[in-house]
């Protein structure tokens, strides 16, 4: 354990807080993005595991801040605000309504309130932790980031929650989860059309002389983070799918097993898992518990015991 990996792991989870969950992971796919490339070129691989995946714009440190940030803004029920740039860093604050702490899109700066920035970066400090734990005490053959964005919002949602473990569901009818109908052959067919571009370009890469150990080593993060880039159109609006919990496990599956349609059938099954974690945790809810990070640990956890 490093003490300035843990004293910067504050400093990223208030980072996380104040850009707003996702937005603080979409940048962690660009430099993700760049890493990855660079390595998968034959380059240094220096700005994935310290950067993307470190202190900075570590998941289970700056989103996962982010997240916490975000619950325990809910949970003072405090009101949203704008910043608006008057002139030069002078912010003018404009009340708008209720703030719910399941929305990862705000960027938590905007609210001037310096407790819920420091709840971010606590929970960046425990996402270190936990992590370490996972991968280095513990030493989980799993994708111990993701299962550390999965707790950290766990634990954001019971200590700071006001709607239980999985939501406070009030309808009259049955809840669902897992869709049914069109919606369940959409994601049937997401998985498939994601699984396929994913494991046959990993063949073309191999087929076109990039070394395999290359390509096991940076593909599927270059994967992961090509999806977490296409989140900044959610980000504004956009009805983008989120794809990183197909794309990376997926990815893994098929560079590990050599066959594209082993890839193909995790993709299906990322996408049928994902849905079910977003009804059941991420559904009629005051906190984010991250459906595509259940997913990436629990698969991979699957994927390592079969493959590695």
């Amino acid at each position: 354990m490093s003490i300035l990996s843990l004293i910067a792991a504050f400093g990223g989870g208030t980072f996380g807080a104040a850009l707003g969950a996702l937005p603080v992971f979409i940048m962690t796919g660009f430099v993700a993005l760049a890493g990855a490339g660079i390595a998968l070129a034959g380059g240094p691989d220096a700005l994935v595991g310290n950067l993307a995946f470190g202190s900075f714009f570590g998941p289970h440190i700056a989103f996962a801040g982010g997240v916490a940030a975000a619950a325990y803004a809910g949970r003072k029920s405090v009101t949203s605000k704008t910043g608006q740039l008057v002139s030069g860093d002078t912010v003018t604050l404009v009340e708008e309504d209720t703030f719910n702490g399941s929305d990862i899109t705000f960027a938590l700066n905007a609210k001037g309130d310096y407790s819920v920035i420091i709840v971010g970066g606590i929970f960046g400090v425990i996402g270190y932790l936990i992590n370490y734990l996972y991968a280095n005490v513990i030493g989980l053959q799993t994708d111990t980031v993701a299962m550390t964005v999965a707790t950290s919002g766990i634990l954001a949602r019971l200590i700071m929650g006001k709607t239980g473990l999985l939501g406070k569901y009030t309808d009259k009818e049955p809840r669902e989860f897992i869709s049914k109908g069109n919606e369940l052959i959409y994601n049937i067919v997401l998985g498939l059309i994601v699984g396929v571009v994913v494991s046959y370009t990993g063949a073309v890469l191999i087929e076109s002389g990039v070394p395999i150990d290359s390509v096991k080593g940076s593909y599927p993060i270059l994967c992961f983070a090509i999806s977490a880039v296409t989140l900044i159109f959610a980000q504004f609006g956009a009805g983008v799918p989120t794809t990183h919990h197909i794309t990376l496990p997926a990815a893994n599956a098929f560079v590990l097993s050599g066959n594209p349609i082993v890839g193909i059938i995790v993709a299906i099954l990322c996408s049928l898992l994902g849905d079910f974690f977003t009804k059941t945790f991420n559904s009629y809810c005051d906190s984010h518990i991250d459906p595509p990070a259940c997913t990436i640990f629990i698969m991979t956890f699957i994927i390592f015991a079969i493959f590695a």
